[in-house]
């Protein structure tokens, strides 16, 4: 278990990762850092151990920590994973789903829908996770969440501009949209084919899109 010290300059650390402002392969200055955060090189060491163990920094003898940088293809590979075993969550939740969470997921549909008018992106985003969280949840499968989360949090920092790309709001939007129908018929085939698809198209507009993404 972390110390308080170390879980804050963990947080601090792994949340400018994910939106942005440490960038891939910039290295992390221990001194700079620690003067920042007002922790101990040695509390900061522990942190980037468990940055490490996430996938989101590599630590290299003699060398320190170095922000994770993701090849096209590593980033496609995570993607096919994530495919494949959101799909059955998707399958377990049409099974399960409660008539409360597809009122929620119709809440938050409507507010996405208005985010988007609006050009307000952070908003969308938000939405969006908490639009799969409920889907997540009403799986009843936290290991498979478990791993999802894993793969999410890793390519975060890319998916989050996807929606900047032209067209991809529109689309995400009618993605999000084909899910909900599928999960309100409790069909699940229709759910898991729905939320493949989803994935599949976040992983083609990244693959062609990757030079202004990373």
């Amino acid at each position: 278990m972390m110390s308080k010290q170390t879980d804050y300059a963990y947080e601090y650390i792994k949340q400018r990762i994910l939106d942005g402002t440490y960038y891939p392969s910039q290295k992390l200055n221990e001194s700079d850092l620690s003067e920042i955060i007002k922790v101990s090189r040695n509390t900061l060491k522990k942190a980037f151990m468990k940055l490490e163990q996430e996938n989101l920094v590599k630590i290299e003898k003699n060398k320190g920590a170095t922000i994770k940088s993701f090849s096209l293809d590593e980033i496609m590979n995570y993607l096919e994973i994530r495919e494949v075993i959101e799909g059955l969550v998707a399958r377990k939740t049409a099974e399960n789903i409660s008539d409360l969470h597809l009122e929620s997921l119709e809440e938050i549909l409507d507010k996405m829908q208005e985010h988007i008018q609006t050009n307000q992106f952070d908003e969308y985003s938000k939405c969006n996770k908490a639009f799969h969280d409920i889907i997540y949840n009403a799986s009843e499968n936290p290991q498979a969440i478990e791993m999802i989360k894993v793969i999410k949090t890793q390519l975060q920092r890319v998916h989050f501009k996807t929606i900047l790309v032209p067209g991809r709001k529109e689309d995400s939007l009618k993605e999000h949209t084909q899910i909900l129908e599928a999960l309100k018929k409790r069909d699940e085939k229709e759910a898991e084919e729905a939320v493949k698809f989803h994935i599949s198209q976040i992983r083609n507009t990244i693959k062609n899109n990757y030079v202004y993404l990373v």
